[in-house]
């Protein structure tokens, strides 16, 4: 089009930034924008708002922000560009900071703005300001498909707040549920440790006939560790497999190792790392190792060990738990030697590290 020397119009711009945002290349982004100025296409709202929403999308918000400081008559659309750039690179004090400003602006959100500022602060942990945005959610609510969005970033917004009566009140007063609704408060109740809860809303899914996805299964999994419930998991990462016919992703494997180690069932944990199809990440070989230590396991502890010095040679935690666990079964030459191969490597211990940390469900 540009070789036939044919000017691109508003309808142009917005459909090759479309296609743009499937890979984004700064270089063509930029070389878009000299041409929507030059032909006078940026204030379009499709135009400015995908400008602005690339740009971040690259990592390259003072463009961003250049763009959207410099419109002359900014549309939602632009002010939820830069809300969610920022919300996605993780700068969310600063996406609630533009949300105050689209309001003092007099400017109206909409669905859109609503879902992603809710969702920076359920990342903050802020339930007062929870509470103030789901206020504005109600008022924003027009579509049932943006209120079925923005119920579920409700949800969501509550079980990190820790508030999962708040989110089971929003989840019950839903007129429609899709997957995401069952899975966010799943994952709200596993996180939290109502293991009861959670695996009763899964049934109740079930029954709705809603299609579980990886992410619910990871929650389910999750419940079951934290209740320490063997059967349980065993049953549902079975069912994940030849019910919902779902490859496990790592995470999956990670909850059944987690549930296995916690409880004592080192043998069976070591056969599901075994026979994973990918590489088990040092978080899994991490709890193992912490299972190792609480059951004082010198034999499979020096297997894991074995592991994970391979993977992170550099981490000194494994000699520690190692040395715990000589200690706890008496054996202190080999004590002695853990403590003599970290002086001699004049490792310093990493701050804040656990071998032991838990899945990170």
């Amino acid at each position: 089009m540009a070789r036939a020397r044919v000017h691109p119009d508003t309808y142009t711009l917005p459909v090759i930034l479309k296609a743009l945002s499937q890979r984004t290349q700064v270089l063509m982004l930029k070389q878009l924008h000299t041409v929507a100025i030059k032909h006078g296409l940026l204030s379009n709202m499709y135009s400015e708002s995908g400008f602005i929403g690339l740009y971040s999308k690259a990592g390259h918000f003072d463009d961003a922000r250049k763009v959207f400081d410099e419109s002359p008559q900014r549309h939602v659309g632009s002010w939820n560009a830069v809300i969610g750039g920022l919300a996605q690179s993780g700068r969310a004090r600063e996406a609630v900071g533009m949300f105050l400003e689209l309001k003092r602006s007099g400017l109206e959100p909409d669905g859109v703005t609503m879902v992603g500022v809710v969702s920076v602060c359920g990342s903050l942990g802020d339930l007062g300001l929870g509470l103030q945005l789901h206020t504005c959610v109600v008022r924003a609510e027009r579509l049932d498909k943006s209120d079925v969005l923005m119920s579920n970033s409700l949800i969501d917004m509550y079980g990190k707040c820790g508030r999962m009566d708040l989110a089971y009140r929003v989840f019950s007063r839903m007129r429609e549920r899709n997957v995401s609704s069952w899975t966010s408060l799943i994952v709200g109740y596993a996180t939290h440790g109502h293991v009861s809860d959670a695996l009763e809303c899964f049934n109740g899914m079930r029954e709705a006939s809603v299609t579980p996805n990886g992410v619910t299964f990871v929650g389910v999994l999750s419940a079951c560790v934290h209740g320490g419930l063997v059967d349980e998991g065993k049953r549902y990462f079975s069912m994940m497999k030849k019910e919902y016919m779902m490859e496990p992703w790592l995470q999956h494997y990670g909850c059944m190792v987690d549930l296995l180690g916690r409880c004592g069932l080192l043998e069976e944990a070591k056969e599901v790392v075994e026979e994973m199809p990918v590489e088990a990440n040092a978080v899994i070989w991490g709890c193992l190792m912490g299972a190792c230590e609480k059951y004082g396991d010198v034999r499979m502890g020096e297997w894991v060990a074995k592991h994970l010095q391979e993977m992170e040679p550099w981490n000194d935690g494994v000699y520690v738990v190692m040395s715990n666990i000589y200690a706890s079964n008496g054996l202190w030459e080999d004590v002695k030697r853990m403590r003599e191969v970290m002086k001699e490597r004049k490792l310093e211990k990493i701050p804040g590290y656990s071998l032991g940390a838990g899945t990170g469900v």
